[in-house]
């Protein structure tokens, strides 16, 4: 879809659109919005140039990120904990499969070091225990040790 803007001629389709001509103070303000989009540049006199850097470079980005990842920054830190329970699961599933192996017996601190890389702001102690409340590690009694659940 925003490929299709790179083409003249769908632009002039699109402005075949507008039903009636804007007024010079509603075309002056869409102008400045579509400047500071990025989107046009003025020429010489009444000129409007179409700029199509924004839109190159869009493309040429990497895609956005689905399933967990779209909840963690460029640093792949957490940058929010999904609201929707099943969401939260799966991404506290995603970050246990690279933190930790099947039968791994941690201390705290160990289980700290190996999610901290993950943990919004180090909140190492929240992240912990997410993994413990979903289910993926399991804590003993006295909280000395943690060890990872072997999935079913």
């Amino acid at each position: 879809m925003v490929a299709a803007l790179l083409n003249d001629d769908v632009r002039a389709v699109i402005a075949e659109t507008v039903s009636a001509p804007l007024t010079p103070k509603r075309r002056e303000r869409a102008l400045a919005q579509a400047e500071n989009a990025g989107l046009v540049r003025r020429g010489a006199g009444d000129a409007v140039i179409f700029d199509d850097t924004v839109i190159r470079e869009l493309l040429a980005s990497a895609p956005r990120p689905t399933g967990p990842e779209r909840f963690l920054d460029r640093e792949g830190r957490i940058d929010r904990y999904p609201a929707d329970s099943a969401e939260r699961r799966a991404l506290l599933a995603w970050i246990a499969v690279r933190a930790f192996s099947p039968g791994d017996v941690l201390t705290e601190t160990e289980v700290n070091d190996r999610v901290r890389a993950y943990a919004p702001n180090e909140d190492v102690a929240v992240l912990r225990r997410y993994l413990v409340d979903h289910q993926l590690l399991e804590r003993t009694r006295s909280g000395s040790e943690y060890a990872v659940i072997a999935d079913d």
